[in-house]
């Protein structure tokens, strides 16, 4: 009874990051045409260290919840998860809310299956049957080879592997170090990483508008827009938040258990994107996201049936 409400309270966690992500997320596209990148998420993340400092250390134990023997681990956990964000963030900036999201919902399968490869879980033929069918998905939505394909779709998916190797050193991590010493450690390193890219590219003098990707990174830093202000606390707030979640549904729960239930994000980016932004996908986009959806879930449902034996 303890390991299911365990792995219940590590599934809402979950699901609950998904929807903070997914808001988070919307928001950089909409602030994507007037700032840089880097200018964003060093805003964001100060904000969201603030909340990590004042409000969910305090309630997590205090700032002893901090010290920690793994630094190294921790240093790329957060490498990762600065590659993940970077690179998904670029992709949004040239490509539909629902399409990005779809292909980087490639990342709980590549989860299910790195769990096998680095923390010895074991996953059945069926469940890597279901790998593959989200792999066939993911082809789909890019179209490699088809007139229709574009670069920016590579990067969702490289920032999917990224991801996915985040959370399986947060697995690691999580038998020895607190949720919100990860989220705070997380904070801490997008704000040095996107501080060194202020610096390197904040002039603007790389940008070329050669792609919206690419402008998006190397724009320069402008003046923060007064009328903006809620926007980004709400990223703040969003990246925080999320961030402590998905790290404490990952310290909950296995990997292969975990990952499928951050595919409640997908509505929530159908959604979005249309709502928001007026887009909506096209037929071999939703054929792409069926086969992910529908991956997932037999996943999730796999776990669901055979854990019980297992222990």
């Amino acid at each position: 009874m303890e390991t299911r409400n365990t792995n219940l309270i590590g599934i809402t966690s979950a699901i609950t990051a998904s929807m903070l992500f997914s808001i988070n997320d919307t928001t950089i596209k909409f602030l994507s045409g007037d700032y840089a990148l880097h200018q964003v998420v060093l805003i964001r993340s100060a904000l969201a260290l603030c909340l990590t400092c004042l409000v969910l250390i305090p309630l997590s134990g205090g700032f002893g919840q901090l010290r920690t023997r793994r630094l190294g681990v921790h240093a790329l956990r957060g490498f990762l998860v600065v590659m993940a964000n970077m690179l998904f963030f670029m992709g949004l900036a040239a490509l539909p809310i629902a399409e990005t999201t779809a292909i980087f919902f490639i990342a709980p399968l590549l989860i299910t299956g790195f769990s096998v490869i680095f923390l010895g879980e074991h996953v059945g033929p069926r469940r890597w049957a279901a790998v593959l069918m989200g792999l066939v998905g993911v082809l789909v939505i890019i179209r490699p080879g088809a007139a229709s394909f574009q670069p920016a779709a590579l990067l969702p998916l490289a920032s999917a592997v990224g991801y996915a190797g985040l959370h399986i050193l947060t697995r690691k991590l999580g038998s020895t170090d607190s949720p919100v010493s990860m989220a705070f450690y997380i904070q801490v390193i997008f704000i040095l990483v996107s501080g060194a890219f202020g610096l390197a590219l904040g002039s603007g003098g790389f940008a070329n508008g050669s792609s919206p990707s690419i402008e998006f990174l190397t724009r320069a830093w402008g003046s923060l827009n007064p009328g903006d202000a809620v926007y980004f606390v709400i990223l703040g707030l969003a990246s925080g938040l999320g961030g402590w979640m998905i790290s404490r549904a990952y310290t909950l729960c296995e990997a292969g258990l975990a990952a499928p239930f951050e595919y409640s994000a997908m509505v929530l980016a159908v959604g979005f994107g249309w709502f928001v932004f007026g887009e909506w996908p096209d037929s071999w986009t939703w054929v792409g996201i069926g086969l992910i959806l529908g991956s997932g879930l037999f996943v999730a449902l796999r776990e669901t049936r055979t854990r019980p034996t297992r222990r």
